[in-house]
């Protein structure tokens, strides 16, 4: 047996740091958006013993130790709870790594995703989010793969909806274009340049504006850092405004950057 699926990447919508918890994470407020024109292939096929195998795009492994990949937690995570078979993982990279785009946690949301449907584990998109937090902090978005407002570290998610996201959704009024720089960013690195604002919350009222009034009241706190650092990212957004961008922003901690145009 087997499954192919297509892990998709996302954006975020303005991103605050909140707090730092004592766990060493931080509070966050976020929009998750689902970015379509990114993708990876995943398939899953049921072998006589575990691997996992990549392609396409550079990708390292964490320690390169496959044990330590996002999509082979996941299988050993619903092993615990499931008596699963071994199965094979073959991960096709169109996602860039180390982005901001979340191409890693959308791979093993999907593993999760895919083990459910090829094993006929019956569990419900809330149990797959439950298991999916446990893997990162944005991994639990992809289960459910549509707006999401996010809180905490970014697994607290509640639907949302608004005028503006409604219409960002229509292809007919606006398009989204991405660029991804050969740059590579590290999350660690970015939030220990970070100085939490506990007054940085509202972003949920702000994303309720106009999308023409986005450019003045919704910010990514990891800009300032990372653009210091990297100063051809800021030329990177900088010239998507001036290619008409209503608004424009990266992604995450980077290094992507998106613009919104109108069609």
């Amino acid at each position: 047996m087997n499954i192919v699926l297509y892990p998709n990447a996302k954006i975020n919508i303005g991103l605050r740091v909140i707090a730092r918890r004592s766990d060493g994470y931080h509070d966050i407020e976020t929009l998750f958006y689902p970015l379509e024109t990114y993708k990876d292939i995943l398939e899953i096929v049921e072998e006589d013993s575990v691997s996992i195998s990549f392609f396409g795009l550079p990708y390292r492994l964490p320690d390169d130790n496959p044990e330590n990949d996002l999509c082979m937690k996941a299988y050993r995570l619903l092993c615990r709870d499931f008596d699963l078979p071994p199965v094979g993982i073959y991960l096709h990279k169109g996602i860039p790594a180390g982005s901001g785009l979340g191409g890693g946690s959308s791979d093993a949301a999907f593993t999760l995703k895919g083990l459910n449907m090829l094993f006929g584990l019956k569990l419900p998109d809330d149990a797959l989010a439950s298991y999916a937090a446990q893997l990162g902090s944005d991994c639990a978005f992809f289960i459910y793969n549509r707006p999401m407002f996010a809180t905490g570290r970014g697994e607290k998610l509640s639907p949302f909806a608004s005028g503006s996201i409604d219409a960002l959704s229509d292809s007919s009024r606006y398009a989204i274009r991405v660029h991804t720089p050969e740059i590579r960013i590290s999350t660690r690195e970015a939030y220990s340049e970070i100085t939490p604002d506990a007054g940085g919350r509202g972003l949920d009222k702000m994303l309720s504006l106009p999308i023409g009034q986005w450019k003045e009241h919704i910010t990514n706190d990891f800009e300032t850092p990372v653009f210091k650092r990297h100063p051809e990212i800021a030329e990177i957004k900088n010239s998507l405004y001036g290619e008409g961008a209503v608004y424009a922003s990266m992604s995450g901690s980077g290094s992507a950057l998106y613009g919104i145009f109108e069609v």
